[in-house]
């Protein structure tokens, strides 16, 4: 469908306009300027109101798509976990402890991933929570990486679904790179962010776009959330909507994004990111996470 901009109605009532004035102070020559004007304006701004989205051939290469008896944990095949606090809160100052147990991450029998920060004392922190992972069992450059997910929410709430390069013991942070798919505020539940993690760009100075829902809120149903990423560029979607798209040429540092990456998926607790959680801070919180699958792209 076509629409024509309100500068274009203008228009057509200017010409009713002159015409009607052309007995007193304009020629038809005014007129006919006007009319060619008009017209090349009609159609130069005539837009389609449908998004041009790129169409790659892809063929899927890895999937799980978390079905088992409800209260089973992931597949060890395909998932480990990190455990405990890490440095500094891994890094973000973070208030939960990570552990490996079914109360944290465990298939809920309906063909979902239930990744669950709880309000419990646990190895000296108040909250208990899971950050599983594919490092050394699945890890792979380019292609597109979808997982099919609903959100927790609440102050202090901090989901993320995100990539790391396989270098990271040998290159750390931020050299190894770091392509975050998703991560929310759980205080601003309508709203994701997708962000690049590199040398000269990190932390608070990270390339990062958000997409904000036009209606409801992520956690109250299951979207889609993916990046396409080839040799010298990533983007970002969300239900098959393009908000953001970085070349290699963009960044203002290293582009890193050349190596196999691994997906971890967590709910933090608290952090610089989002704050400490409040007494309005519901608990249990889950991210849901319907499968996760990733593909290999043809060319555009």
């Amino acid at each position: 469908m076509k629409f024509i901009p309100s500068l274009i109605l203008a228009w057509l009532q200017h010409i009713e306009s002159l015409i009607m004035a052309i007995s007193s102070s304009l020629t038809a020559k005014h007129i006919v300027f006007t009319i060619l004007l008009g017209s090349s304006l009609l159609m130069s701004c005539e837009v389609d109101d449908t998004q041009s989205i790129p169409e790659r051939p892809q063929r899927l290469v890895w999937s799980d798509e978390f079905d088992g008896p409800a209260g089973s944990q992931p597949d060890a095949s395909m998932w480990t976990y990190d455990i405990g606090t890490g440095q500094n809160g891994w890094g973000n100052g973070e208030f939960q402890y990570y552990t490996d147990r079914p109360t944290n991450a465990a298939l809920d029998g309906a063909g979902n991933l239930t990744i669950t920060a709880r309000r419990e004392g646990f190895g000296g922190q108040p909250f208990t929570s899971a950050r599983i992972k594919t490092e050394g069992l699945f890890e792979q450059a380019y292609g597109r990486f979808e997982v099919r997910a609903k959100t927790p929410v609440g102050p202090g709430i901090w989901p993320a679904i995100w990539l790391l390069g396989n270098n990271c013991a040998t290159d750390p942070w931020p050299q190894c790179g770091e392509i975050d798919i998703m991560e929310l505020r759980g205080q601003r539940p309508s709203e994701i962010a997708g962000s690049l993690h590199g040398p000269g760009y990190n932390a608070g100075n990270a390339i990062s776009s958000t997409y904000t829902l036009p209606d409801g809120r992520f956690d109250d149903a299951f979207r889609v959330f993916a990046i396409e990423w080839g040799t010298d560029y990533i983007e970002w979607y969300v239900d098959d909507v393009l908000y953001q798209r970085v070349s290699s040429s963009e960044v203002p540092g290293e582009w890193v994004y050349d190596q196999p990456f691994f997906i971890i998926m967590n709910v933090a607790v608290g952090g610089n990111y989002v704050g400490f959680p409040t007494s309005q801070t519901p608990f249990p919180q889950s991210l849901v996470v319907d499968y996760v699958r990733v593909y290999e792209l043809g060319q555009d």
